[in-house]
């Protein structure tokens, strides 16, 4: 099943796509490094994330601290 978990800030700005591609059934971890697609670290704050798995779509909210 296709898996795609993208960041955004609270603009609404895509800062990265942390997952993409086919995923087994199961648990699986996915860790950010606190950088946006270009390599820049981001400040800390709120960010949201939106985890789409087959048809089914998921948003919830991530709090970053340095």
């Amino acid at each position: 099943r296709p898996v795609q978990i993208t960041l955004f800030d609270l603009a609404g700005q895509r800062v990265a796509v942390l997952a993409q591609g086919p995923r087994g059934r199961g648990v699986h971890t996915v860790q950010w490094n606190g950088r946006d697609e270009d390599g820049r670290r981001v400040a800390s704050g709120v960010y949201w994330y939106r985890l789409e798995a087959g048809n089914r779509l998921y948003a919830r909210k991530l709090l970053l601290l340095r």
